[in-house]
């Protein structure tokens, strides 16, 4: 089911009408999350319904086992590790390796047919996959770590797996931030609501208007067969497109966020502002958060981060993204997206380059535009339909060929304008409230709240689902 579809609606209006009558008692509460949760995902295909329910029902026992038996801890980890990688491989990964497979045996001669043997079914990737099993996992991580006690309560248990806000695109919520929350019926206030209602609104105005209405001229771009040969077209498109995934995957991050403050509960900031970072680091740090620090705490410090050297450090670090990259996708250019961000990371950890323009605001500045150069050119990667388009757009964009074989559309532009400006705001931290007296703010705010309302409704783009939905 997506946010903005009038499905949606329907279904918030009913969750919400009924909430303040059936959260009073927790089971019930509990019961009420997991139903509405379920058919939430299951609008989408009842069958993979049972494939979280599985990979659910490993972790909520391996949770209690761990605790039991603790002589067996290792034993169960690497299940639950198995249990969940292996959906992921079988559903997300299993054609990309017939693929390559075949690719490489047909080298040596042999001509096969390995993913003409994969059920149809076992191609399809199931929706959010990818962020309910690493949520699963780090449940089980955690009680590994003696960093959190398992629930008895089944129901706590898939009621934090199978939160409907934030169930296929994130962000992800850990089991320490959210199994406390849900046994405790949170009375929301009048700033609950309204912050909620501000998140919702927000979103929706990033991923309907802004995102949506990039999208086609993106979309355009990177067709194939009509590949443009000027350097200020991609430029505009790779700009385009960075501003169309952060608009569209923050703004579903706005949105969990206020479905779940409506709802008595908190989730962590996932995005910051990213295109205003001063370091790739700091890029990372800003961006989709939920997971840069789950890569972080399951996956570089276990290897060892950077303790033992500063070589093991790089090498972790590039594991990490390597990994990265791979699970937004099975495909080449997604570990080459990743591959980038992690030579940009090794050059600023050996040389720390950016500390020298840190200084003034005109040498901020010049970083943040050299920031935005390097993400754009890993955006090429990210976004290119083929290693080879890839590679051709990134020689276009730094060929300097003045050649505008194309026209780039009014509304295009003037979206994109509105994007740019919003992140400029919000760097320079505009106080929206300075032109007005203070007893007039929360009209101002009501009034801002109406005008996105009004531009979500007959400004908006043509609807598409969110872009990590296929992640």
């Amino acid at each position: 089911m997506l946010f903005n579809s009038l499905i949606f609606l329907v279904f918030a209006a009913i969750f919400f009408g009924l909430w303040p009558f059936l959260k009073k008692t927790t089971n019930i509460r509990l019961s009420f999350i997991i139903i509405a949760s379920f058919f939430f995902y299951g609008w989408w295909d009842w069958r993979f319904l049972f494939l979280i329910m599985g990979s659910g029902l490993l972790d909520y026992f391996v949770g209690l086992y761990l605790l039991k038996h603790p002589n067996r801890k290792k034993f169960y980890l690497i299940l639950s590790i198995i249990g969940n990688v292996g959906s992921l491989m079988v559903f997300k990964y299993s054609g990309f390796f017939a693929e390559n497979l075949d690719h490489l045996f047909s080298l040596f001669g042999y001509h096969t047919c390995l993913k003409c043997n994969i059920p149809d079914f076992f191609l399809i990737t199931p929706v959010g996959i990818s962020f309910y099993t690493f949520q699963s996992m780090s449940y089980t991580i955690d009680i590994y770590k003696g960093n959190l006690k398992p629930t008895r309560n089944i129901l706590h248990f898939f009621s934090y797996l199978a939160m409907f806000p934030q169930l296929v695109a994130g962000p992800i919520v850990r089991a320490s931030d959210l199994l406390d929350q849900l046994l405790v019926n949170n009375k929301t206030t009048e700033k609950d609501r309204w912050e909620g209602l501000r998140l919702i609104v927000h979103g929706f105005f990033k991923k309907m208007v802004i995102a949506d209405s990039l999208a086609p001229f993106v979309n355009k771009a990177f067709v194939i067969e009509t590949m443009n040969e000027s350097t200020l077209y991609w430029w505009i498109a790779i700009t385009a497109f960075a501003f169309q995934i952060y608009c569209d995957f923050s703004g579903y991050s706005d949105i969990a966020r206020g479905l779940a403050r409506m709802m008595g509960l908190h989730f962590k900031l996932n995005f910051n502002h990213p295109y205003t970072s001063l370091s790739i680091r700091e890029f990372w740090a800003k961006w989709h958060i939920s997971l840069s620090t789950w890569f972080r705490d399951y996956v570089y410090i276990p290897m060892g981060g950077s303790k033992k050297s500063k070589f093991s450090g790089h090498l972790n670090m590039w594991i990490t993204m390597l990994i990265s990259g791979f699970w937004h996708g099975a495909a080449w250019t997604f570990i080459i997206w990743g591959a980038i961000h992690s030579l940009f990371l090794s050059i600023e950890r050996m040389f720390k380059w950016p500390n020298y323009f840190k200084s003034s605001r005109v040498g901020r500045t010049i970083l943040i535009l050299i920031i935005i150069i390097q993400v754009w050119v890993a955006w090429v990667f990210f976004r290119a339909e083929t290693l080879r388009q890839a590679i051709d757009i990134t020689k276009i964009m730094f060929s300097f060929n003045t050649n505008v074989d194309e026209l780039i559309g009014a509304n295009a532009l003037i979206i994109l304008l509105i994007g740019i400006s919003r992140e400029i705001w919000i760097y320079h931290k505009f106080n929206k409230y300075s032109l007005f007296p203070k007893t007039w703010h929360k009209a101002v705010d009501v009034i801002i709240i109406s005008v996105l309302i009004v531009a979500c409704v007959f400004l908006r783009g043509p609807g598409s689902e969110f872009i990590y939905f296929q992640f």
